[in-house]
Parts: structure tokens; C-alpha cells; sequence
């Protein structure tokens, strides 16, 4: 009998949104599982399992697909931060999404070679913030963008900060708000759009997905 892994299930979604799926690596052992519960609408992670992550590298042929692109985006458990800087010198575009540890070892190794970064804090008050993100920017990114949660989001270009509130929604779950924000920032600043324009796009994008159930 034929038996589903998370492995096909992931798969069979990729494919049914249309997702290319021939550069996929399958590699033996547990998919990266990270536990989620949802409290009133708001999602809070638990435990992660990296599995088969644990051994993933870049090949050959993937170094050479990728800096065929305009922009790359990875994140801190994506295990390409040692390959940015090969990636970048082809004249691709990166993106870096730190998540809430932007200071990580990936996140150290990957931020000099960065063109946008991003992460996540809404502890902190406005001065902290700039603080950090000001720390972020020094390492080598253009343009450092933290997300807020229901305190919108912060950006600096090295220059000047730009301040963005969220755009009104009626929160149902909030799984892949900022993964949402992220990619309707960047297709936007593609666009060649100012900093203010993206981070509204971004904005509006992230509300377009917590507004529905499971849209992550």
C-alpha cells in the first residue's frame, strides 16, 4: 500500500498552486516540521524540527539558475546565507527575511551580502528600534524594514526612517503576514517605487492575508 509522506503532500500542493517543482532536492528523512496554534486569530510557533534541512545545500546547477534572477529572497532557516555573496556578484538582487533574530549567525553571515532586509520585533519602542535596525543597516543592506505587527512597520534606507501604520482589517489568522508584507514590498520596489509606496503595498498585502483562515 501506498503510503503519503509530508514529503508528497508538500509536493502535491506545490504543484496544484502551479509552483515548478523540478529543482525540488528530496532527501531521506523528516520534512522540517514546526508546531503552530492559533490564539484568537494569532498564530504562535512552537517547536521546530529542521529534519532533512539540517543537511541541505546549494548545487552547481542551482548557484547558476538562481543568479539568473533579478532578486533572490531566502530567510534565516533557508541554509543559503554562505551563498549569497557568490549569488550577488552575479548582479542578482538579494533579499534576506531574519525573521525576530536578525542577529543570528545566519543572519550575520548573510546581512553584508544583502540588499533589503527584513525582521520581525514588536517589542521594542520606536528609539530601541531604530537602534536596531540602524545596527541591521550598518552591516551592508540598503534598506532595513522591521514589521510591527499591529504597530505597522519601520524602514531605513541609510539615510532616513519611514514610518508605515498597518492597513485596517479584521484579523482571522495572522499565519504569513509578514511573508505576505515581504513579498508586496519587493514587488513593488521592482517597480521602482519609493520606500512609503512599498511599504503600503506591503501593508496592504499582509492585511489581504490575515484576513482569511489558514491563508499560509
Amino acid at each position: 500500500m501506498w503510503r503519503c509522506t509530508p514529503g508528497d503532500m508538500l509536493m502535491e500542493r506545490l504543484k496544484a498552486e502551479r509552483v515548478d517543482i523540478t529543482r525540488v532536492q528530496r532527501l531521506k528523512g523528516p520534512s522540517a516540521l514546526c508546531h503552530v496554534t492559533m490564539r484568537e486569530g494569532d498564530r504562535v510557533l512552537g517547536d521546530y524540527d529542521e529534519g532533512v534541512m539540517e543537511c541541505f545545500a546549494l548545487r552547481k546547477e542551482d548557484l547558476a539558475y538562481l543568479s539568473g534572477f533579478d532578486l533572490v529572497i531566502t530567510g534565516l532557516w533557508g541554509r543559503t546565507e554562505k551563498y549569497l555573496k557568490q549569488i550577488r556578484a552575479s548582479g542578482t538582487l538579494i533579499a534576506f527575511d531574519g525573521a525576530d533574530r536578525p542577529f543570528d549567525p545566519a543572519g550575520l553571515t548573510a546581512l553584508p551580502h544583502t540588499d533589503l532586509a527584513f525582521f520581525s520585533d514588536d517589542s521594542m519602542d520606536d528609539e530601541a528600534l531604530r537602534e536596531k535596525i540602524s545596527s541591521a543597516a550598518s552591516l551592508g543592506p540598503r534598506i532595513v524594514v522591521a514589521t510591527r505587527g499591529a504597530k505597522g512597520s519601520l524602514a531605513f534606507d541609510g539615510t532616513a526612517f519611514y514610518d508605515c501604520p498597518p492597513a485596517p482589517c479584521t484579523v482571522v489568522d495572522t499565519m504569513g503576514a509578514g511573508d505576505s508584507y515581504i513579498a508586496g514590498f519587493i514587488k513593488t520596489w521592482l517597480e521602482g517605487k519609493s520606500i512609503a509606496e512599498c511599504m503600503e503595498t506591503g501593508a496592504l498585502t499582509a492585511a489581504g492575508t490575515i484576513a482569511r483562515q489558514g491563508a499560509w
